[in-house]
């Protein structure tokens, strides 16, 4: 086929053009802006586009389908071009699920930990040698894509996204998938976070478990109270369900051990998030005919999928971890986890916070006493990023501290003071926990925890 991208440049979208490519089809794309690492992959593929923009004249009668990545407007020429040609015009999920409409699918849910359930099957699968297709959205150790679409296959292990498949496709991404087994690990609406209206957030996961086809499987944490609610809505469906719960354990030195019948199964992960996100891929690994003994073995040496309560460096007996913190509930979480698995060591959290959100009183109400158990709380906002230079410094310092209340709390306002900060600490007998939904601002963090360290 002749298959042509419009927005190539994005994580997925150019993971799928280059699979493709591999596959023998004709491959094209524009877009108009392409960052690493789409850029180098796309270079070494010979699929970078020659100039950044948008070329209608890429689009002719030859083309079989269009490709239509997040990012594009409905307005896009190239889109009104392929519209005004009647050309076929897919949202990723929906070619992907064409590719996949003969294997049997599994669609992993969940405002947050679909990551990494998915990577913890992924992993159990790979270790029992396992031949399955996947898509994931986030870099997981062992595989080099997120993305693979083998015609021979006949398994594929999807994550599946709860917003909009694209600019003229307006519904969650994971209702094209039509899964045979899908997994709901919970269900948050968060209305700084999420475009999505409340009602029709919880909607769509009503939508999602109605997508799963006829006798197929929904595995759902029983846990969650929202996730139970939206289950109960669709009870009228002729589907099996099977709920899961977080699972027994011990902490000892260290170490956290699940409780599976009389043994106590040692693990490289820790924290009650990622013990659930466990029972959740245990039985969706049980739907795919791994036997309970197989999973456990292979589960041991699972490490945390990419930020999230991720091992960054140790030293003197003091343990750096990084993670994604999106909601006050999840910074109140990690940092519990911190503290059940090392409960003899003080922890100092880093939370960075996004500057323009910082200003906003309701975001930041909504943080109120987010980080009671950490030992000492910093609060980074870099205000440097912030466009408008009247910002007032001590206004925004004194409604941070004002709303965490914390009785071991500090500000930061500058990348540079961070560092200052990292590099003066004294660390004997602390833990770091730094948290962010950004980046960093691209700093290594392997660097900042080596400043932290280094202070001993």
């Amino acid at each position: 086929m002749r298959i042509h991208f419009i927005a190539i440049g994005g994580s997925i979208m150019h993971n799928l053009a280059i699979n493709l490519a591999e596959q023998g089809h004709q491959i094209s794309g524009s877009d108009d802006q392409i960052v690493e690492p789409s850029k180098s992959h796309l270079l070494a593929a010979g699929l970078l586009p020659k100039e950044l923009g948008w070329f209608p004249e890429k689009l002719d009668e030859n083309v079989d389908a269009v490709i239509l990545g997040m990012h594009a407007d409905k307005d896009n020429p190239e889109l009104l071009k392929a519209q005004e040609l009647g050309v076929k015009i897919y949202s990723f999920p929906e070619f992907v699920y064409e590719q996949s409409v003969d294997k049997t699918r599994v669609v992993i849910a969940g405002t947050y930990g679909k990551t990494t359930i998915t990577s913890m099957v992924m992993h159990v699968l790979k270790k029992l040698g396992k031949q399955f297709d996947y898509l994931v959205g986030a870099q997981l150790e062992g595989f080099d894509d997120l993305l693979q679409l083998n015609p021979e296959n006949k398994l594929i292990i999807i994550e599946g996204d709860e917003y909009f498949a694209s600019s003229i496709d307006r519904k969650s991404k994971f209702l094209d998938y039509k899964p045979n087994i899908a997994l709901i690990s919970n269900i948050d609406w968060d209305h700084f976070k999420t475009v999505i209206a409340e009602e029709e957030y919880y909607k769509q996961f009503e939508d999602f478990i109605r997508s799963i086809v006829p006798k197929g499987a929904l595995i759902y944490n029983k846990d969650d109270a929202k996730t139970r609610e939206v289950v109960e809505r669709t009870m009228d469906i002729k589907i099996n369900r099977h709920g899961y719960k977080l699972p027994e354990y011990t902490i000892n030195k260290g170490v956290t051990y699940l409780h599976v019948g009389e043994e106590k199964i040692p693990l490289k992960v820790f924290g009650k998030h990622n013990l659930s996100n466990i029972a959740g891929a245990f039985t969706v690994c049980e739907w795919l005919g791994v036997k309970r003994d197989e999973f456990y073995n292979a589960i041991q040496d699972f490490k945390s999928s990419i930020r999230y309560l991720e091992f960054v460096a140790s030293q003197n007996g003091s343990v750096v971890y990084q993670d994604f913190a999106h909601t006050p509930g999840k910074l109140r979480s990690s940092i519990h986890a911190v503290k059940e698995q090392f409960p003899n060591q003080a922890l100092v959290t880093i939370i960075e916070l996004n500057a323009y959100d910082s200003l906003d009183q309701n975001f930041i109400q909504a943080y109120s006493g987010a980080m009671d158990e950490s030992d000492f709380a910093v609060v980074f906002v870099n205000t440097s990023l912030i466009k408008e230079k009247n910002i007032e410094i001590g206004k925004l310092i004194h409604s941070l501290s004002e709303t965490f209340k914390h009785r071991s709390f500090q500000v930061i306002t500058q990348l540079s003071d961070l560092e200052v900060f990292l590099e003066t600490f004294k660390s004997g007998g602390y833990n770091l926990l730094f948290m962010s939904s950004n980046n960093y601002n691209g700093v290594n963090m392997t660097s900042f925890a080596d400043k932290f360290l280094r202070n001993f």
